[in-house]
Parts: structure tokens; C-alpha cells; sequence
């Protein structure tokens, strides 16, 4: 059957025709070079069968690009501009984007629903890469980007195997520099709140955390461990718990300021003294760990230089991803450094 369908052809008519996945199609329309050259041919002629030419993919045929980078977070407008983590972040992409001369549109992805729209969006060409935030270990998002032969970088990773480019600070060494630090005021039962169990970010801190009682020759004590979701009423509910359970622990280690905050609140309402009776560590070193009272110990991660670097990481790949060598997954771990101050 040959000829031009009545109506608008779609990405998936063509991959049908042409026997391939709508990835590779899109691969082809956007001009890389990991596809051959016989796969190329049989899209370049399924697109000509079909009269597949929307403007977006003919700029792409041309060689032209959109000069547009999405910024993709999944998290509610209250988190996202309640946390100064992420606006760091995007502060850091934003200022690096401007000096490129690039655009940056900024997605909140909070339903399959919009994750779906988003996917649609994409397919269309309207940009040259996606930067992701805040990915969770079942997201398939990332790969659903590299199928439509997308460029991607994200901020942090799924696993310690991760394929997909990314940059993530070293946040075993930010539960390791934690405890360390608590183990030499003397502190020895060492509690710590964690982030969601489904973000690599969240595991490898209380990795850290358990790492360093191991290297004080203190028994990690599951007593101790509690999780939260990195927001302030994560931090209270967990604090709570770990009241209940273990009345006598002599420290905390919240694996964010936001949480620590938190947790700070139910330590004054319990009548706990911070630092006198029960020591408090955070992560980030925002804002929020400046301004509590007692300011907070916080191990700083440096989240504006990750989102630049993220930045410049994806604007290479973009670059090559018209060469006609395969480019290697790239992953860059930033280092974190322990701030003391007052609540330890």
C-alpha cells in the first residue's frame, strides 16, 4: 500500500510503516546519528508515503534547532517554591542557560496524565533536551526521553547503576561526615530521619549514616532509623516516632534542613534542648539551616553549581549528539563539606 493517507499522520503511523518504535523515528527526524543507514532510509520513506512533515520535525531535518531546554520536576507548586533546594537549582540551570543563550521552560510533572502530555510535547521537537529533577527509582520518564532520541541529564540518579548522564553530590560522604562529626561531641545514640526509600538520594544517605557508626564501632540500630519525604511535616512526623521509641537518643541526623526544621519543632514542643540534650544535623545547608534557632549544622551541598554543571553537561550532549560518534554516559559526583554551627 502506497500513498498518502487522509489526515494527519502521527509519529506512530510512521513507525509502523517504516517497521521500527516511534524512538527511533524520532531519532531520525532529529537528526542523530545512532540509527543506520538502512533504518534511516526506511523512515525517510515512510515519512515521504505518509506526508509526515510537521514544522518542528522539517526545522529538525534542516539541521535547525529550538535554542529550548525543559527543566522537568515532579512536585507540587507548594513544594517546589516552599524548598529552597530547588530554587537554587533552577537558579544554577537558569543562569547557566542564560549565558548560552539558551531558553529554559520549566515543567511541574505531577500526574501520569502530565507525564503522558509532556511525552507528546517532546515527541514534537519543541526542545533540544530535558533536564530532570528530583527522579524517584520508578520514573520512566528518563528512558522514555532517550527513546525519543532526546538528549537528558538529571540532577541525582535512580540507582548506583544508573545509564541515564547525571549530577548528584556525594551523599554517602554527607551520612558519614554527619555522624562523624555527632560520634566526636560524644553523642553515641545517633537517630536519623530519611527521605522517601524510592530515591537513590534518600539511600545513600542513610548509607552514609550506618557507614559512619560502623567506622565509630557504634552497632547500627534500626530503632533509630526513621523515614520521612524530605518536607518540614515529614521531619515532625518522624521525630515523633523516633521519640516514642527511643525516649534516650542523643542526636539526630536529618537527611534534609527542611525535615531537621521539622524535626526542631517537635524537639521544643517535647521539651528537648538542642543542642544540650539531643544534637541536629542537616543536609543542604539552605537557608532554613541558617535561620533556625539554634542555626543548624548542615552538611552543604553545592546545589547552584550542580544545576550550572547539569547545564553544561546536557548543551555538550546536545552538541554531540550530531557527531557521528556515540557519546558515553556521563556522571558527575560533586563533593559536600559539613558546616558547624550552634544545634551540635
Amino acid at each position: 500500500m502506497s500513498g498518502r493517507q487522509s489526515g494527519r499522520p502521527t509519529l506512530e503511523q510512521v513507525a509502523a510503516r517504516a517497521g521500527v518504535g516511534r524512538g527511533t523515528v524520532s531519532r531520525v527526524i532529529n537528526g542523530s546519528p545512532r540509527v543506520s543507514e538502512q533504518t534511516r532510509t526506511a523512515v525517510a520513506r515512510a515519512v515521504a508515503e505518509l506526508g509526515y512533515v510537521p514544522n518542528q520535525a522539517a526545522r529538525a531535518l534542516a539541521g535547525s534547532r529550538t535554542d529550548a531546554i525543559a527543566l522537568v520536576i515532579p512536585e507540587a507548586e507548594a513544594r517546589l517554591f516552599a524548598e529552597p533546594y530547588f530554587l537554587d537549582l533552577i537558579r544554577g540551570v537558569s543562569a547557566e542557560l542564560a549565558d548560552a543563550d539558551k531558553q529554559l521552560l520549566l515543567t511541574l510533572v505531577r500526574s501520569e496524565q502530565e507525564r503522558q502530555r509532556f511525552e507528546q510535547y517532546l515527541a514534537a521537537q519543541r526542545v533540544d533536551g530535558v533536564l530532570l529533577a528530583s527522579v524517584h527509582g520508578d520514573d520512566p520518564l528518563p528512558d522514555r526521553i532517550r527513546e525519543l532520541g532526546l538528549p537528558v541529564v538529571m540532577n541525582g540518579r535512580r540507582t548506583e547503576a544508573e545509564p541515564v548522564p547525571y549530577v548528584d553530590s556525594d551523599n554517602i560522604g554527607a551520612g558519614r561526615a554527619a555522624v562523624a562529626h555527632l560520634v566526636g561531641r560524644g553523642r553515641s545514640r545517633i537517630a536519623t530521619i530519611t527521605g522517601p526509600f524510592d530515591m537513590y538520594v534518600a539511600r545513600a544517605r542513610l548509607g552514609g549514616y550506618r557507614a559512619g557508626l560502623t567506622e565509630a564501632g557504634i552497632p547500627p540500630d534500626e530503632t533509630l532509623v526513621s523515614a520521612g519525604d524530605f518536607t518540614e511535616e515529614g521531619g515532625r512526623r518522624a521525630m515523633r516516632e523516633l521519640l516514642d521509641r527511643r525516649p534516650d537518643l542523643d542526636a539526630v541526623f536529618a537527611a534534609s534542613d527542611v525535615m531537621a526544621a521539622g524535626a526542631r519543632g517537635v524537639l521544643r514542643e517535647a521539651g528537648r534542648r538542642v543542642p544540650e540534650d539531643i544534637a541536629l544535623v542537616g543536609v543542604d545547608d539552605s537557608p532554613v539551616a541558617r535561620l533556625m534557632d539554634p542555626p543548624l549544622t548542615s552538611v552543604r551541598q553545592p546545589i547552584e553549581e550542580m544545576g550550572r554543571t547539569m547545564a553544561r553537561m546536557l548543551i555538550r550532549e546536545i552538541h554531540e549528539s550530531t557527531e557521528a560518534a556515540p557519546v558515553e554516559p556521563r556522571r558527575h559526583v560533586l563533593p559536600t563539606e559539613l558546616v558547624v554551627r550552634d544545634s551540635s
